[in-house]
């Protein structure tokens, strides 16, 4: 028997599915997407906006509330107030989207991105982003950081050789992603939180000039950490 609540499973879901459409999203296509009748999507959507989760728009579309960046503000309060200015430097140096992952369970999710300005393309990462840990220059970051252990991959054992993860293609077809794990870093390690930075572009990376700045943005993460 599961143990989960249906309709709490049921909001979480269309939040979930809410953030990840950047224009909103029909409540029609919030029912199809849980598989539900309209009128309940409509509750669901009700009940979120009471609490400011989701708003609206005059044209009927759903999209994220304020509230969320409240609640966003609420995960590791440190790490998302020192991490933003060092996400944008690291995009702009690197010509590349930024970002910030961490460990939960067994996924990687995505919990601050930044743009590069005058990025021609841009990659499909956004804040929320899920994918298997051991997929992905992020997550393979985070693993590379743990104690060595038997059923460690061959991913895992290179990253954690280089110090590094760089991954093309396992993400987005034609995405190059590089990224440094948050090691060693007290006020991490306080709050349980296991994390990574790096950047990710489609096309061509300069690895070399992404894996260096990478470097340096954990560097000073970890410094900003530390104050």
């Amino acid at each position: 028997m599961s143990s989960t609540l249906q309709t709490l499973d049921r909001g979480l879901r269309a939040l979930d599915f809410v953030s990840l459409q950047q224009t909103g999203v029909l409540v029609s296509e919030i029912a199809k997407e849980l598989d539900v009748h309209r009128a309940i999507a409509y509750r669901i959507v009700g009940t979120l906006e009471s609490h400011g989760l989701v708003t609206r728009t005059e044209g009927g579309r759903v999209r994220l509330g304020a509230a969320v960046a409240t609640l966003s503000r609420r995960f590791a309060p440190q790490l998302m107030a020192v991490g933003r200015p060092v996400l944008n430097e690291l995009a702009d140096r690197a010509q590349a989207t930024s970002f910030v992952s961490v460990a939960e369970g067994d996924e990687c999710v995505v919990v601050m991105v930044e743009e590069a300005r005058g990025q021609a393309l841009r990659v499909s990462y956004r804040e929320g982003t899920r994918h298997p840990l051991h997929r992905g220059a992020p997550g393979l970051a985070i693993l590379a950081t743990r104690p060595e252990a038997p059923h460690d991959s061959e991913d895992v054992l290179i990253t954690r050789q280089r110090g590094y993860s760089i991954t093309h293609g396992q993400l987005q077809a034609g995405a190059t992603g590089v990224s440094v794990g948050l090691s060693d870093i007290a006020a991490l390690e306080a709050a349980g939180i296991e994390a990574s930075v790096g950047v990710v572009v489609l096309g061509g990376l300069d690895t070399e000039r992404a894996v260096r700045e990478s470097r340096a943005a954990a560097v000073r993460l970890g410094t900003l950490l530390a104050d």
